[in-house]
């Protein structure tokens, strides 16, 4: 088959490479004839010398055309029609300039006669060129036949394989069922005896779905394990913390308390210069900022032990705000609340949420170093999972949070300031957990920074 097709591919190859350019250029010389005709009428009638100059340009193609087809001409017949056209043209060319040059001397009478012998000879021409293309067009018609009896040699080439494939397919299916599928399908029912297989009948997918369930089961199997390795490593670190965390906070707070209160007491009882108060505000300022540290942990060591009472979160969103005036003042930041009625009374820990809210307003104050405005929004919904709750967002204007930072400021240690702990949201998460709630975040880049605190009404 594949030799039957190179055979037509070079069939097709010589129609469309010789005798199509042949036929072609039969059919060229005789437009280029055709083109001939006529000029010597033209010059007859006006005596305007440019139409011999153009009958001289298309004499010119016709020999480009004449010159082309000899080269061109294959058989015998093909190359005797070439040369009698050749013959018949120069003897036709002869008579036309003998007529042209009896107009340009006068002799009109002459001319007129040589002129209707000129044009029988062009007829004669026109006939040999239109039998020349005749020559050209039972070439192709015979390349034509050639291919349908090679197409027909093909089909039945085409037969006979199909019928040999088919005498060799049973041969095989007989090998394959004997040595190959009987021993997979015992290998598939001892794979996984458990497993129901899908598209009995089918062994090779049977077996596939068997080997594809034991590579599920193992890839399972090393995911959890690595997900159990983490997670056991994870708890160790939290544990170590913890424990270093109570053990710092036990060590250093009770000296941290004395001074102090060393520090209250010279505050009272020391007149000092402008400059040593300076210094002195500095250390205090720096020793809070090491009792806060220690505080931070000592709270992230062990989880935070609710106070509940029944009470409005919008009370304790008001407190927070009048806590807070002085320094918002001093931030140069305009905080407002958005309530269109007070949130009902739930049971929830009004310290430990007052911690919260002061965190994310003190955090929004420090995100907008220049000033900016935070919005206090509280709605009273339905919220999956928690059914009837008090949502409160703290929105601020400040500059957003990254999305690589976005996934991380709930983790414990995780801050982008020099002076911070890393420890005030992770704490407010789990306060918030600890209430039946959640601490969600929501930012972009440029857009400002709002974290949702939702509580569920009824008590969990």
């Amino acid at each position: 088959m594949v030799w039957y097709t190179y055979r037509m591919e070079g069939l097709l190859t010589h129609i469309i490479s010789k005798n199509m350019a042949t036929f072609y250029a039969a059919e060229g010389l005789e437009i280029a004839l055709v083109n001939q005709k006529g000029f010597v009428s033209y010059y007859f009638l006006d005596g305007d010398p440019d139409w011999l100059r153009q009958l001289g340009e298309y004499r010119q193609i016709f020999k480009e055309r004449l010159k082309e087809g000899k080269t061109l001409a294959e058989t015998e017949r093909q190359k005797e029609a070439i040369v009698r056209i050749e013959a018949e043209y120069g003897r036709y060319v002869l008579l036309k300039d003998q007529v042209i040059l009896h107009y340009i001397e006068g002799d009109r009478e002459t001319g007129v006669k040589l002129h209707k012998e000129m044009r029988n000879r062009f007829f004669t021409i026109l006939d040999l060129c239109e039998a020349y293309k005749g020559l050209h067009r039972e070439a192709i018609e015979q390349a034509r036949d050639e291919s349908l009896l090679q197409a027909r040699n093909l089909r039945l080439v085409a037969g006979t394989a199909i019928l040999t494939v088919l005498i060799l397919g049973l041969l095989l299916a007989f090998v394959l069922t004997k040595q190959i599928l009987i021993p997979i399908r015992s290998l598939a029912s001892e794979a996984d005896r458990h497993l129901k297989p899908v598209g009995a009948g089918n062994e090779v997918n049977i077996l596939s779905q068997r080997v594809r369930g034991l590579i599920k089961n193992a890839d399972h199997t090393q995911a959890a394990l690595e997900k159990s390795q983490e997670t056991l490593l994870q708890a160790e670190k939290m544990a170590s913390v913890g424990k270093l965390a109570a053990g710092m906070a036990h060590s250093v707070r009770n000296p941290l308390t004395s001074v102090k209160m060393r520090l209250f007491s010279l505050n009272r009882a020391l007149k000092l210069s402008p400059t040593q108060r300076d210094d002195f505000e500095v250390i205090s300022e720096e020793i809070r900022h090491i009792d806060t540290i220690v505080q931070n942990f000592l709270e992230f060591s062990r989880p935070p032990k609710l106070k509940t009472q029944k009470i409005s979160p919008s009370e304790i969103v008001d407190l927070v705000l009048q806590l807070l005036q002085h320094r918002l003042e001093s931030y140069n930041v305009a905080a407002t609340v958005s309530r269109q009625a007070t949130l009902p009374e739930i049971q929830v820990d009004p310290e430990q949420l007052k911690e919260v809210l002061i965190n994310l307003l003190e955090n929004a104050c420090e995100a907008m170093e220049g000033g900016g405005a935070i919005v206090i929004h509280e709605e009273e919904g339905f919220r999956e999972p928690y059914g009837a709750a008090v949502v409160i967002r703290v929105s601020d204007t400040g500059p957003g949070i990254q999305t690589p930072i976005r996934e991380k400021v709930f983790q414990p240690f995780f801050t982008t300031r020099e002076e911070g702990t890393g420890l005030g949201l992770s704490i407010a998460c789990r306060i918030m957990e600890g209430h039946g709630g959640s601490l969600e975040l929501i930012s972009e880049r440029g857009e400002g920074t709002t974290f949702i605190i939702t509580l569920p009404v009824e008590e969990t």
